[in-house]
């Protein structure tokens, strides 16, 4: 295998009840974790997301209400699931958008306090976008020869976004082996959260990207406004986004 590991990549896929990342919540969770002597083990959890799961979200991934009844809530699970991840880096299609986010921002509401900074993330969408331009079932077709059945089922999705991501490696000589070159390929440098709400600017210094701040500093809008920190973590926020906000403030993002 062209993969080269220096500790476990857990590639994984999620089937939420939509696509907001602070109202939505996760149905399916499959995690495939893959370790450096290249043994591999592969765990999926139906989820009751305490919440109806809208018609439009079932006709995509099948799943429905009454599917998920009795199924353990993300809360319950969600302890299981970090020590799955902990000790990995973390790799998946359309990952860094949406799934990491995601899962995340479920963590955080089950009160496990997940910090990414000792992880990196390997989009293999990314990857995809920027030497094909097409979807995870092209991609499976383009790289694989196969055709993706069961789309949208996690564990399908998952496993069909590792054996691309191998596919890659062989076919692109110039494609780093190493996991946090390729967190590096596929990473949005610039986004210091997930939803993009706080970047980088020139000189490496948290600005904020939306709003009547847009572009100034994060330590400098505290400063002369405080009242705009409480305002953001009161507001419809992601949690990330909040605990990221609060280590800027805090002076310990950069530890």
């Amino acid at each position: 295998m062209s993969l080269k590991l220096l500790k476990p990549l857990c590639f994984f896929d999620l089937e939420t009840t939509g696509i907001n990342i602070v109202r939505d919540r996760i149905v399916e969770i499959s995690i495939l974790k893959l370790f450096p002597n290249g043994t591999r083990k592969q765990q999926t959890w139906l989820v009751n997301p305490e919440m109806p799961i809208p018609a439009e979200a079932t006709a995509v991934h099948g799943i429905s209400n009454e599917k998920v009844a009795n199924e353990p809530t993300f809360k319950q699970i969600a302890h299981e699931v970090y020590t799955w991840i902990k000790d990995s880096d973390l790799a998946g299609f359309n990952s860094d958008r949406f799934d990491i986010p995601m899962l995340v921002e479920e963590l955080l509401r089950a009160s496990v306090d997940v910090d990414l900074k000792k992880m990196v993330s390997v989009d293999v969408q990314t990857i995809f976008h920027k030497m094909e331009q097409r979807t995870l079932s092209a991609a499976y077709r383009f790289y694989c020869n196969k055709s993706l059945e069961d789309a949208h089922s996690a564990s399908a999705d998952t496993f069909a976004t590792y054996e691309v991501l191998l596919a890659q490696l062989d076919r692109y000589a110039d494609l780093p082996r190493e996991v946090k070159s390729l967190a590096e390929f596929t990473s949005r440098k610039d986004r210091v959260d997930f939803a993009a709400m706080i970047v980088l600017d020139e000189d490496g210094q948290p600005i904020f990207n939306f709003g009547k701040h847009k572009g100034v500093r994060v330590l400098e809008v505290l400063d002369k406004e405080p009242g705009y920190f409480g305002w953001m973590l009161g507001a419809d926020f992601p949690l990330y986004t909040k605990k990221i906000l609060t280590q800027i403030k805090m002076g310990t993002y950069f530890n």
